[in-house]
């Protein structure tokens, strides 16, 4: 929020004596007597009415809840390889080819075994209704049947594997592999992670904890983008408090469809927790404390008077007075360390209106 000097600045000159030889707009060459003091001015401006924010500001490393290795579940060469570093892929495709020839050959054996036994077994379905075979031998040669369907299937299973195919949609973040290589099961060839949504995982101090709930809005910044900030916002706060550091995590997601971020950069989190509509706002810099009081100095008839408030939210150079103002004062906003109440002044000026003395 900025407050401009459209009407709202202006000037007011205060003294704690009578001024004499001098007027609004006109100059006196005459001696100025020692004993009247020196004018101090002072800027005053009238509150505004408008929105403000209570945000509290940290620190995280962004990161993706979706990010997966790629291992390997066979034994193998590798013979091909698809995908690059920051290629996109889908859940599936194809990433790699280990050298299957072995594991293709037991599944062509395993094969010829199931479909010999299939035909022996029609054979036998059709002596059994004849009465010509035992049921114990039938059951027998039933089992037999589903144990190489079983081994066929688990043959065609171990071949699969040798097709490297990606676990989940995303970028490829790093390929740990080249032509030629040996892999044993359980190897990692790949990494694939998804990065168009990422996660901030924040550290709160437990004395923020009321303050957060699931739904508030914040802006994240890089330091590689200074110029950028990222929406993001709070999907989950914790309710339990780390005994180690005296903090709760509070799970904030940022949509980064543009692809402009990426997992481990140092991200600078603001959190907007509160906000308020139709605040009574006035620079920060009017308000000073006296005796743990905040107050404002204001103009009223010529003469600086001192009003105690109560104030709320602050935000960039702004405060939120809760009371003390009415709203139409001339608060003083610079000047006001030199008054007490009820010094005497000039009546203000618009602050682009020459003031001579």
């Amino acid at each position: 929020m900025t407050f401009k000097n459209s009407g709202l600045m202006a000037i007011a000159v205060l003294t704690m004596s009578q001024l004499t030889g001098c007027g609004v707009g006109e100059a006196n060459s005459d001696v100025v007597d020692p004993q009247v003091s020196a004018p101090l001015p002072v800027e005053v401006i009238l509150p505004r009415s408008g929105e403000i924010t209570a945000t509290y500001h940290t620190t995280t490393t962004i990161t993706s809840d979706v990010d997966a290795p790629v291992t390997v579940r066979a034994d193998g060469e590798v013979i091909e390889i698809l995908v690059e570093e920051g290629d996109r892929v889908e859940k599936g495709q194809l990433l790699a080819r280990l050298d299957g020839d072995r594991l293709r050959l037991q599944v062509k054996q395993a094969k010829a075994n199931l479909e010999k036994t299939t035909r022996e077994y029609q054979r036998f379905i059709n002596l059994h209704d004849r009465g010509l075979v035992s049921s114990a031998a039938f059951d027998e040669m039933k089992f037999n049947l589903d144990a190489l369907q079983a081994r066929y299937e688990l043959q065609q299973l171990n071949y699969s594997y040798t097709f490297v195919r990606a676990p989940l949609a995303g970028t490829v973040t790093a390929r740990d592999i080249k032509i030629g290589q040996h892999l044993n099961s359980g190897d990692s060839a790949f990494r694939v992670t998804d990065t168009s949504e990422l996660v901030a995982h924040l550290l709160v101090p437990q004395s923020e904890l009321a303050k957060f709930a699931a739904g508030h809005t914040a802006t994240i910044g890089v330091d590689s983008m200074p110029e950028h900030k990222f929406a993001a916002t709070i999907a989950r706060v914790s309710p339990t408090i780390d005994a180690r550091n005296g903090t709760f995590r509070a799970t904030a997601y940022i949509d980064n469809g543009d692809g402009m971020l990426a997992p481990g950069m140092f991200g600078r989190v603001e959190i907007a927790y509160e906000k308020h509509s139709d605040a009574l706002i006035v620079p920060a810099d009017a308000v000073l404390e006296e005796d743990n009081v905040a107050v404002i100095y204001v103009v009223v008839n010529g003469e600086a008077v001192r009003r105690p408030i109560t104030t709320g939210i602050e935000e960039n150079g702004n405060i939120e007075v809760l009371s003390g103002l009415e709203g139409n004062e001339q608060s003083i906003v610079t000047g006001q360390n030199g008054l007490r109440d009820g010094s005497r002044g000039l009546a203000s000026v618009p602050a682009d209106a020459p003031v001579t003395g």
